[in-house]
């Protein structure tokens, strides 16, 4: 994975692969190239071999500050109205990169989270914060819309549509406490501790049902859009073509013969 601007770590044995966003003096602001070297990363983790589960997270004391101001936020000002709609797509193809990644998606958040990192954050699979990390969906304090970058469509769905509403108009950082307590967060953990407890999760989840957990992650996508009668539809098949897969009947044999499994 050759990139200047995060690094990367793919443990063989686990089949975590760790993703570091790596401008720490920046407090890891995304520019132009960090945003499509990630969604390169992402669409390129998608069929990796191996990797069976992703850590993304910050080097220093800021998972995302959001946007350079100096590199990113000061050039727009240059373009016209077709080039600012091609940045909007770029940031956005990043998160459908996130999203449509077979593998889960583990937020490793060891500081700060704002505007565009928090839409990042919230596009992982699962959220394991630091006590230091606040979180901000920014846009509106500088004049833009909360809905960027998917965050209208995210929030909702990890807090519900109120607070969404909340987070999204005012702008305002919460502390993790409160991003806990809300939903937004899956865990907290004292600073220091987060991207043990993170790739702990990520290897749980790489020992699991690779089929299973790829189908669970893309139907939770997929029935976001659907009436209930659709995704009762969807899921009787995929379920069934499931227990055609290798892993149910090693989940069986492992429990008849009294062992953990060992899923492909």
């Amino acid at each position: 994975m050759q990139a200047k601007s995060f690094l990367y770590h793919h443990d063989q044995e686990s089949g975590v692969a760790t993703v570091t966003l790596n401008r720490p003096q920046r407090l890891n602001a995304l520019t132009f190239e960090v945003y499509d070297e990630l969604r390169q990363c992402f669409l390129a983790l998608d069929g990796e071999p191996g990797v069976r589960s992703i850590v993304l997270t910050g080097s220093g004391r800021a998972f995302c500050s959001g946007g350079d101001v100096e590199e990113i936020i000061g050039e727009l000002f240059k373009l016209d109205y077709r080039g600012l709609l091609d940045f909007t797509r770029r940031t956005g193809a990043l998160i459908l990169a996130m999203l449509r990644c077979r593998r889960p998606i583990i937020g490793a958040l060891n500081g700060t989270v704002a505007g565009a990192g928090a839409v990042i954050a919230s596009a992982c699979d699962i959220r394991i914060a630091s006590e230091t990390a606040k979180i901000a969906y920014l846009f509106t304090k500088v004049g833009l819309s909360g809905a960027d970058m998917g965050a209208s469509w995210l929030l909702p769905r990890l807090v519900g549509h109120g607070r969404a509403s909340e987070l999204l108009m005012t702008g305002d950082f919460i502390d993790a406490q409160e991003a806990y307590r809300i939903g937004l967060y899956n865990r907290v953990v004292p600073v220091g501790e987060v991207l043990g407890v993170a790739q702990e999760w990520a290897r749980k989840l790489a020992r699991g049902p690779s089929f299973g957990l790829e189908v669970t992650k893309m139907m939770l996508l997929r029935e976001a859009a659907m009436d209930v009668e659709s995704a009762m539809a969807n899921e009787v098949e995929i379920q069934a073509a499931c227990m055609e897969d290798p892993n149910f009947r090693e989940s069986y044999d492992a429990f008849v013969e009294k062992r953990k499994p060992r899923f492909q």
